[in-house]
């Protein structure tokens, strides 16, 4: 079953580091089986008071595969580099 890593960036302060970690991380989460769904882009609220800066959407093949990467030791430079960079929220959720 497809889990997804959903990810929110709430305040964001440097934006070098994020670039970064953007490109860092592609490597990382391919080499974890993962694919990004939504990567930023253009959002809409439709209801609520729901109101990040950007919103990134990663699909691994199963609830374990996501938190691999996340829990990984090629990720965790990039989770301290995201982590002095801006506030984000992170979950990880089993698809249908």
């Amino acid at each position: 079953m497809p889990a997804y890593v959903i990810a929110t960036v709430t305040k964001a302060w440097d934006h070098d580091k994020l670039v970064e970690y953007r490109e860092r991380n592609t490597d990382a989460v391919a080499a974890h089986g993962g694919r990004f769904v939504v990567r930023g882009g253009r959002q809409e609220i439709l209801e609520g008071a729901y109101s990040p800066l950007r919103v990134v959407v990663i699909e691994f093949p199963d609830l374990d595969t996501a938190r691999g990467w996340y829990e990984s030791d090629d990720y965790a430079p990039l989770r301290e580099l995201r982590q002095g960079a801006s506030d984000t929220d992170i979950v990880v959720v089993e698809g249908v």
